[in-house]
């Protein structure tokens, strides 16, 4: 089923699964904002505050390789070994007739990043971190489900290639990564509980202090690495991209207080790999999201929206490798910017963007919930189309993305660093002119403030 429109039908079904923890119905029922796949509703039982996971649509459940009622025994056993994971009192079942997931009491503090970042104290906060996430690491492989999968590497690899060739094989950073990745893959390390999503935005935070770790869909077993290197991603950090550790502080402390919860050394050179991989892996997961928009799994603005993120990752992906060039096309100008002519007369397409754009800021004070969420990023898709048309901006290149994929062109080739540095720099700036890391990039590649 897909997201439920009929507040009576979601609030009767919850009714029956709150039964069955012995609670009573459920009051204020509010969809919370966020959440790239599943839906969170906050709601009042009794005395208590609860909140509803669930998946929006069950085709989004068909492709993964669990269901919730194996996430809801994982943060059971993360809950009860002393990690800051929510308590699950119920999950919900077929005769509920509301899709799947389940209720877990809700946690004080905030999962708002701004908010985390003004709060004072963040090497604390990120000592606590490090520590959970050490934790997580340190579950005991019996007291968890044994349907949870073990990463192949190798294979896990090759799904970004298959994703990649399905949505167009045509963006050459992307490729650039993959490539790397092929050259670089580690040997398989002892593998661990990793919970494959931990970052800001999937904490819980309240006066500096950690008071939870949401969003465990992701969870598997594999390299504690990954899940150090994905909390340290350039869009995890938000506004902070000068503190590479979760935008709260050095890599070096985030190490040294893993290190001495988990009595185990970081390999910095795994680190990197893990970076580099769910950097890609991110890039190849916001053009999924268009797929699932056309198929119709679900129909929401906010899919196609972040489809348009990618481009975020495809800089964020050329920083990390560009390193890998060598320092005369480092040191190379970037090519003039290019533009298109705009067309007298009747208005162009970015205009009636603009002019929709404008009308929904007028209806702004009338939304409420998700509904004026979901206006915001509405208005931020009209913005995408405005500033595209504007800018001219094209990054598709499939012959290109082909021959680096395979190795028959690479960063040492005069010209082609810059290139790809000016078509990641002109990208970005019409998907997502806000990007934190769009202006220190610029800055470095041009000089520009």
């Amino acid at each position: 089923m897909g997201e439920t429109s009929d507040s009576a039908e979601l609030r009767a079904g919850l009714t029956r699964a709150l039964a069955r923890a012995g609670l009573p119905p459920p009051e204020g029922l509010t969809r919370l904002t966020g959440g790239a796949t599943m839906e969170s509703w906050r709601f009042q039982a009794g005395e208590g505050a609860y909140v509803l996971r669930r998946a929006p649509s069950l085709a989004f459940m068909a492709d993964r390789p669990f269901g919730h009622d194996t996430e809801a025994a994982i943060i059971r056993a993360a809950h009860g070994a002393g990690v800051t994971a929510p308590e699950v009192v119920v999950e919900l079942a077929p005769e509920d007739a509301i899709g799947s997931g389940f209720v877990m009491r809700a946690l004080p503090g905030t999962p708002d990043p701004g908010a985390i970042l003004a709060m004072e104290r963040p090497g604390e906060l990120l000592s606590q971190c490090a520590r959970d996430l050490a934790r997580i690491h340190a579950l005991d492989a019996e007291a968890l489900p044994a349907d949870i999968p073990e990463m192949d590497y190798a294979e896990a690899l090759e799904g970004l290639r298959v994703q990649f060739a399905e949505a167009g094989g045509d963006r050459p950073i992307i490729a650039l990564g993959l490539k790397w990745l092929g050259d670089h893959l580690p040997a398989r390390a002892e593998p661990v509980l990793v919970h494959g999503d931990y970052r800001l935005g999937n904490i819980l935070a309240e006066d500096g202090a950690l008071t939870g770790v949401l969003d465990w869909e992701l969870a598997h077993r594999g390299d504690r690495h990954e899940d150090l290197a994905f909390a340290c991603m350039t869009v995890w950090r938000f506004a902070r991209i000068d503190r590479p550790a979760l935008g709260l502080g050095s890599l070096e402390d985030w190490f040294a207080a893993y290190e001495a919860e988990s009595g185990v050394t970081v390999d910095r050179d795994r680190f990197r790999y893990w970076l580099v991989y769910r950097t890609v892996w991110w890039a190849l997961g916001c053009l999924r999201m268009a797929k699932v928009w056309r198929e119709g799994h679900d129909r929401m603005l906010e899919r196609v929206v972040i489809s348009r993120r990618t481009s975020e990752q495809e800089l964020d992906l050329l920083l990390l490798l560009e390193e890998e060039a060598p320092q005369a096309e480092r040191d190379r100008p970037l090519p003039p910017e290019t533009s298109v002519a705009q067309c007298e007369g009747e208005a162009s397409t970015g205009e009636i963007a603009t002019a929709i754009a404008e009308f929904l800021a007028t209806v702004k004070d009338r939304m409420e919930g998700h509904d004026r969420f979901q206006l915001a990023v509405a208005r931020n898709a009209l913005g995408m189309i405005a500033r595209e048309e504007a800018a001219g901006v094209a990054v598709a290149d499939r012959e290109l993305a082909q021959a680096l994929l395979a190795g028959e062109r690479d960063l040492a080739e005069p010209g082609l660093l810059a290139r790809l540095r000016r078509a990641a720099l002109g990208k970005l700036a019409a998907d997502i002119p806000k990007y934190p890391a769009l202006a220190s990039a610029k800055a470095q590649w041009t000089g520009e403030s």
